[in-house]
């Protein structure tokens, strides 16, 4: 009887910390398809007439094919750093391995209103008065690069040596054993590690702020701004597409991911 009693209890704490996290997103959406002329809930009619307005305007559009680009060169660098550095210092960095963790994952613990403001204090002390798309890039490989490290390197934590060990004493060197084994084997916590970083770049906020300029406007600053003169659907439909994308990115990793972990587990 107790069971009982405290599995309703469970029960009703799980569903109430969904409706929790999924009221503000079920609100955007139900508000993105409101045929009124103004940003409210609930909404006067339902119409995609705010989805049309989204799609023809240039400025969003550009904004978003920017953040868009933004993130995926992001994800590049981040997962490529990333990866080096989890490689190195799981495997050689000595007596250094908890300092230098500390410095590359440091940048999660710091609030991003303050490593925006750093970064351009640091830009116009060196003289860069101009940041743009190679700013932006910096500021935000800096704060996606330590979820591909945190990730990449829980995976090579409990990865097996002796594969690799195995591949060299057959004749493999070095790359080809890192290609044909190693890299197979990590590869659903690289996957993952990619993710995070896109979707960090994509939704970055505090230092595309103060980084961003003329020509180099993420699509988050691009809703601040228009938010401040317009209150439209036209910003609910934007943020209705985010969700969307990020919804898919859920679904690719419940699909790369999850697939990689149970071959781990069953390996």
């Amino acid at each position: 009887m107790t069971f009982g009693r405290e599995r309703r209890w469970l029960t009703l704490s799980v569903a109430l910390v969904y409706v929790f996290l999924l009221t503000p997103i079920v609100v955007v959406v139900i508000s993105a398809l409101n045929a009124g002329e103004y940003l409210r809930f609930p909404p006067e009619g339902f119409s995609v007439r705010w989805f049309v307005a989204f799609g023809r305007s240039r400025a969003f559009t550009r904004s978003l094919a920017f953040s868009l680009e933004l993130a995926m060169i992001v994800t590049a660098i981040a997962t490529t750093l990333g990866t080096m550095a989890s490689l190195w210092l799981v495997r050689s960095a000595g007596r250094a391995r908890e300092a230098l963790r500390v410095l590359l994952i440091s940048p999660l613990a710091v609030p991003g209103i303050v490593t925006g403001i750093a970064l351009l204090i640091f830009f116009y002390g060196v003289g860069w008065r101009r940041t743009g798309l190679l700013g932006l890039i910096i500021g935000h490989t800096l704060i996606g690069l330590p979820y591909v490290f945190l990730i990449t390197g829980a995976v090579l934590v409990r990865f097996d040596r002796t594969l690799e060990e195995a591949a060299r004493n057959l004749g493999a060197g070095a790359g080809t054993a890192f290609r044909r084994v190693t890299l197979p084997l990590i590869k659903g916590g690289i996957i993952s590690g990619a993710i995070f970083a896109f979707v960090t770049s994509y939704d970055e906020f505090n230092i595309s702020l103060l980084l961003s300029g003329v020509g180099a406007t993420p699509l988050p600053i691009q809703l601040f701004d228009y938010l401040r003169f317009s209150f439209d659907p036209t910003a609910a439909a934007a943020g209705t597409l985010s969700i969307v994308m990020a919804l898919v990115v859920v679904l690719i990793t419940q699909r790369l991911v999850g697939l990689e972990s149970l071959y781990l587990g069953g390996g």
